[in-house]
């Protein structure tokens, strides 16, 4: 029990830490990648989940307080994806290229209306076909790796072969500059500890 308040507080620490310096890094700018690759962005919203993939590997006690986990809450996390409807404002009003807008804007859209319905039925009082939860997680992360792909292809810089006139610069700028480097590596982690979970039990397929 100490020492799963001492993960869980660690682990708090470390989210308000990292929530912290990415929005001070936001305010300062540090993710304006003007005429630039997105370096700095993508390395943003990729480090914190390679960490969390090496903590889950080598750290036991990390481990097991990750596995320990409600599949129901970390699942329920995703509704706030319907947010992504923002992408296909931005997208209206000149602010974001259509190629990324509605991709990831629909993508996350899917996933935030179906997620109460998956974290229902991993549930007691209804069950979904294990297969369906599986399948629902690994769609949310390809939604997310496809949206970061896309987005740094429709960049303002020599590598955004898909930016036509408009380019995903906003995206480095805040407020915007938290959904890649805090909010999708998040999520991303929260698909991953579930897999990890069901991956625990044995059980990817009914």
């Amino acid at each position: 029990m100490e020492s799963e308040r001492f993960v869980k507080g660690v682990a708090g620490g470390v989210l308000a830490l990292w929530f912290l310096g990415m929005l001070a890094a936001s305010v300062m700018g540090g993710f304006d990648s003007a005429g630039r690759p997105p370096i700095f962005l993508g390395v943003a919203a990729v480090l914190p989940v390679g960490v969390f993939l090496v903590c889950l590997r080598r750290v036991r006690g990390f481990r097991e307080f990750v596995l320990r986990r409600d599949e129901g809450w970390l699942t329920i996390a995703h509704a706030w994806r319907i947010g992504g409807i923002v992408f296909l404002i931005l997208w209206a009003k000149g602010m974001l290229p259509g190629v990324f807008a509605w991709s990831a804007g629909l993508g996350d859209m899917a996933i935030g209306v179906t997620a109460p319905v998956v974290a229902w039925g991993v549930g007691r009082r209804w069950r979904l076909p294990r297969w369906v939860v599986v399948g629902w997680h690994v769609a949310g992360i390809l939604d997310l790796v496809v949206a970061v792909v896309l987005g740094t292809l429709s960049s303002e810089s020599s590598i955004g072969i898909l930016a036509d006139g408009v380019t995903t610069r906003v995206l480095g700028l805040f407020p915007m500059s938290l959904i890649p480097t805090f909010f999708v590596p998040l999520l991303q982690i929260l698909h991953l500890a579930v897999l990890a979970g069901y991956r625990r039990k044995g059980y990817f397929l009914d």
